[in-house]
Order: structure tokens, then sequence, then C-alpha cells
């Protein structure tokens, strides 16, 4: 991810849809408008990682959440409407250049996690549900039987419309994301001692994990309790044993370094000393809401903003071992680990959808729908977009961040390893999003966001 950018109710068709609501005027897009500005690191998540398992559980989650958002003070007052209005594709600036071929193969992706997501019992809302899932198995089918360039142009422009999306802020902001390569054991030793741990048991989840982007700065996740629940240990706590004795790791990094940026991307690939490796994802935090610890080097004049990358901000951590663990303790979050089978696809964003290095986005969920294109414009991101002229290309809104937060803030995602790495580190760009909605979902020339602020935990901490 960019480094000098932001940081990943049941009805995951919520989350699908955007929160479209229907009445008689029209598509109404209920969205929280929470413009935020540039955190220093990015956190996606990889799976829907397993929401509270019992029918207790999952009740125990919603009155969790009710009781902890009741009298919070509301965040993202003031930031004004956001409104959806439509253009044409010839306004999109680089769109005929662009490989449609390769973002229908990513947009194809989606489906099968959409498709599963409803069988789920999630309870669609609106027509736009049926919209999507039909245009998934149209997409699906193209690629089946071998679409052209020419026909998965026409496969987008004849089911969507383009909309730009008009906020009080003018431009978006663009940052980047990679799968990092780090070198580990599976056993600890003198040069292999930072744990990688599993989700907890106890651990729940207070709102899905497909909408804990967009409920950045409330609790995500708690500890369940014999008396209901209770805020999870902190990173620092975690660090000084909380979990200790529960076997939770299963894989051991180099140092804290190491390990807090693989949580911070969300998925690595950890390579072995046999010569082997093995490739994890993001299954779950500890709920705090997300710091930036390059903020807050900056904010504490240790480090200046100008001069403030990933790459930077590691060598700052390591320069100063006395100094690392306290930096590392003021983001309070805490990302737990699963490790995929050989034969499953990696990494994966939220929903499980397999990621495609250049067409996949993270999106905030209060203003984008999950599996929905978005036409991504930047004149300044010259760095990845091919051809000098800046980055141009179609995405897929495939996976959310705790610091991906407002309607035109997007995280792309650059692949694995280093010279992914070394893109997504240093994009930091104005950009603008637009959205390519169904065709048939429609029922107005416009499509305005509420103004709805949404509720911060009464209980904060930190990620």
């Amino acid at each position: 991810m960019g480094l000098v950018a932001p940081h990943r109710r049941p009805r995951l068709f919520s989350s699908l849809l955007a929160e479209v609501r229907w009445n008689a005027g029209g598509a109404i897009f209920v969205a929280t408008v929470l413009l935020a500005t540039a955190a220093v690191a990015n956190e996606k998540t990889g799976s829907a990682a397993r929401t509270t398992a019992a029918t207790s559980g999952k009740k125990e989650a919603a009155k969790a959440a009710k009781t902890m958002n009741k009298g919070a003070q509301a965040i993202g007052q003031g930031t004004g409407a956001v409104k959806f209005e439509p253009v044409t594709f010839e306004a999109l600036g680089g769109w005929a250049d662009d490989d449609h071929l390769e973002a229908l193969a990513a947009f194809a992706k989606s489906c099968t996690s959409l498709a599963k997501a409803a069988r789920s019992g999630s309870r669609p809302v609106g027509p736009s549900s049926s919209e999507l899932l039909e245009t998934c198995t149209q997409a699906v089918a193209l690629i089946r039987d071998g679409a052209t360039e020419a026909a998965a142009r026409s496969f987008f422009e004849a089911r969507f419309t383009p909309h730009r999306v008009v906020h009080p802020a003018g431009n978006g902001l663009l940052t980047g994301y990679y799968e990092p390569v780090i070198e580990g054991s599976r056993t600890p030793d003198a040069t292999f001692s930072a744990p990688v741990m599993k989700r907890p048991a106890d651990l729940m989840n207070l709102v899905p994990e497909s909408e804990r982007g967009a409920k950045a700065e409330q609790l995500t996740h708690a500890r369940r309790t014999s008396m209901g629940w209770e805020p999870y240990p902190t990173r620092q706590e975690i660090d000084q044993g909380a979990l200790a004795g529960q076997e939770l790791e299963f894989a051991y990094l180099r140092d804290p370094v190491d390990l807090y940026f693989m949580q911070v991307q969300g998925s690595g690939r950890i390579a072995l000393p046999d010569g082997g490796s093995v490739r994890v994802t993001y299954d779950g935090k500890n709920g705090h809401p997300y710091t930036s610890v390059g903020r807050y080097l900056i904010d504490s004049g240790l480090f200046p903003a100008d001069r403030m990358s990933l790459q930077a901000l590691k060598d700052w951590l390591r320069a100063h071992p006395d100094r690392m663990r306290d930096v590392l303790w003021q983001n309070r979050s805490y990302v737990f680990f699963r490790e995929l089978a050989v034969d499953e696809p990696g990494p994966l964003g939220v929903l499980e959808i397999p990621l495609t290095p250049g067409r996949s986005l993270a999106v905030d969920t209060a203003h984008h729908a999950i599996g929905l294109p978005v036409y991504v414009s930047s004149v300044a991101l010259t760095h990845a977009g091919g051809k000098g002229a800046g980055f141009h290309r179609l995405m897929i809104a495939q996976d959310v961040g705790s610091a991906i937060r407002g309607p035109e803030r997007g995280d792309i995602y650059f692949g694995s390893g280093t010279d992914a790495g070394a893109l997504a580190g240093i994009t930091k760009h104005q950009g603008n999003l637009f959205a390519l909605l169904p065709r048939g979902a429609l029922r107005e020339t416009v499509v305005e966001a509420e103004a709805k602020s949404a509720p911060a935990a009464s209980r904060r901490a930190g990620q």
C-alpha cells in the first residue's frame, strides 16, 4: 500500500449493493460521508473471516454493536452530500486504450463469491441485487466461451453506465498495497522470533468483515466471554503475552517490523529455510481502530513528512530498536492470519475474492458495492500506468481496508514481491473514480448519497 496513504449485520448483500434503498424517486445510496485524510499505512482484509458461528454468538455480536454505538458521537459531519452523476464512456480518459478483456476476467473472479454470499441467506436489497448477479452470469459465460477484447468492451458498455463521484473535496486519493514475500520459519529460533498467529477461538465479529473498512472508527471485533463480550487485548498486550499458551503461533518472522508490515498488507508469502513457502491471508483482527505509526512519527516531529514512504518507515524502525516497540504499540490493532492450502488461490480480498494485480481495488463500502467495476483515472499517477500518460484503468471493487475511507478513495493492488512493493510504497496520488452502475438497476440520471453520519465507537482504542 502507498505508505503516505490511508490504510481493509449479517446482510452481506447490504455491502454488495452499497446500501441501495429504493423509493418512488429512484435509487438512493445511503452513504456515510467520511472524507479521510492520508494515513501512513494500509491494512487490507483478505478473507471474509468467520463471523460468529453460533446463533447465540450472532445475537451477542448484534447486541454488542448496539451497546457499543449507543450515545456515541457522530463522525464525518458537515462533509456534504455525495452524488453519482452519469457520464459517457467517451468521457473516461484512456477508456478506448484499456485492456477490457483483462478487466472482464477480474470481474468474473468476484462472481462465485457474490453468488455464495447470496446463497448464504444474506437478504438482497432492491432490484440491483438480481441485476448484478445476472451480469455476473453473463461475464462468466463470456470468459468460458473465449471472449475477445471487443466483446469484453461491449459487455461493459452495454450493461453499465459510468458515474462520476461528485463530492465536496473535488478529487480523490489513490494509494497501493501488495503481497510481501518475507523470510520466516515454522519454528522459532535465534533468527526468527516474531510469531504469526491464527485467529483465536474467542474472537467474535461485531460487524461483517466486508463492512470493517467503512466502520473503522468503531470497535469491529471483541472477545466472547461467559458474561457477554469485552474488548480484545491491544497490540501491546498481545506482544506482552496476553494470548500466551493458546498455541496460536504457526510461523515465525525475523522481527516485529516484518510482522507489522505483513499485518498492514493483510497477506503475505513466507519463504521457509528449506526452500518452500507458505501463503497466509487475513483472518480477523482484535477490533481496535487502526492508527498509522508513520503519521505518529510525523506528528511527533521524529520524521519529516516529505520523506515518508513504506521503506523509509521500515528503515527508521530498524534503526531505532530501542523505540521500535513503543512506536508500533501506538497502533493498537492486531491482525490474525490463516494459512492457505496449496490449491487455494491467493492473495484474497474481501469475501475471499482472488485478487488480480492492477485490477483489484479496495474501496469504502459505505459508498461502493463490492464486485462492481470502478474506472480509476489519475494523470499524476505515472509510475504504474505503463504508458507514461497517467493511470487510466477499469478496476473491480474487491477489497476493503481500515483506512480506505471516503467516496473517492481507492487502494490499488499491485501484486506480490519486491517490485510490487516498490510501486505500492510510492503511490499516493490524486485521482478520480467513476462507478459503473448496472443499467437495469437505475431509475434516475443522478444517484445521490445522503450525508448520513456514522456512529463512532463509544469504546475507542487505536486500528
